[in-house]
């Protein structure tokens, strides 16, 4: 890799004096203001859950205590199934991002092989998650094998296609500076490439992280027999209703909780860029 054989697209970013950018508003303020509203949604789920509850049988609607005592035995007795899915989701996730951080910093900067892993890439986008499912199951025994691969050829393509087009979003005018000093390749990589696509990568984990956990948990009900997946499915086929949404409840506990983790990574990775809003 040379510092000219990195593409990249430079297109005229029009400028109007009511687009000004300026300081954003705190960020007490507007996680203020986004909880508000997530208690606000929350309240009104509640609420619709208790009325509904109360016209239909349990089997369909649980009343929300119910959930909620459903929620307190799951934590205590099924703790080890919600630590399996979460370590099978780090792994698949931390392996797809490094390896799709690789695959697409070879799309953007070798022109030679860009061709053929972008027609790969976007195979692997087109072949539906369940298919995925259903050929690991023939072609391997373990289930954690199974899961592991499921979730790799599904979520690697978002970081190779992202870390790829930031890449090709690279200033003209920054290729050109750092050319100018005679760079050598691990010096373009590390000066103007990586740090170009450390908010791509933030941006690609948030954005799968809720993709990344629903997929997970539909694998572990196909491929396994121990995981979040493996026990909803197992309330299903016995009738409890409130487990399935107890369950529910605790994945989108486990995806704000993440979202938020990886939310401070990037505030902690990229505070050295200021941040504006469009008036």
């Amino acid at each position: 890799m040379t510092a000219g054989s990195v593409k990249t697209t430079s297109p005229p970013v029009p400028v109007a004096s009511g687009m000004i950018g300026r300081p954003r508003k705190p960020a007490n303020t507007e996680a203020r203001r986004d909880l508000i509203a997530t208690t606000i949604v929350v309240v009104v789920m509640i609420v619709a859950m208790q009325i509904a509850s109360a016209y239909v049988p349990d089997y369909i609607m649980p009343a929300p205590l119910n959930v909620l005592e459903s929620t307190k035995e799951l934590l205590l007795n099924d703790k080890t199934h919600i630590f399996v899915t979460l370590a099978r989701l780090a792994v698949a996730v931390v392996f797809s991002m490094f390896a799709g951080i690789i695959i697409g910093g070879i799309m953007g900067t070798v022109g030679a092989l860009r061709p053929i892993l972008r027609a790969v890439i976007i195979i692997d986008t087109g072949i539906p998650a369940l298919s995925w499912m259903l050929v690991a199951v023939f072609w391997f025994r373990d289930a954690e094998t199974r899961i592991f691969f499921i979730l790799t050829v599904i979520l690697l393509p978002f970081y190779a296609l992202n870390v790829y087009e930031g890449i090709r979003a690279l200033p003209r005018d920054f290729v050109d500076m750092v050319e100018s000093f005679r760079p050598t390749r691990w010096q373009v990589l590390r000066y103007l490439i990586i740090p170009h696509i450390v908010p791509y990568i933030f941006l690609t984990t948030r954005s799968v992280i809720g993709y990344a956990i629903r997929m997970a948990v539909f694998a572990e009900l196909v491929a396994s027999a121990i995981g979040i997946g493996s026990r909803m499915s197992l309330a299903q086929s016995t009738f409890h209703i409130d487990r399935v949404f107890a369950w529910t409840f605790l994945l989108v506990i486990l995806n704000f909780a993440l979202q938020a983790g990886v939310g401070a990574l990037e505030k902690i990775a990229l505070k050295w860029r200021p941040e504006v809003e469009v008036r």
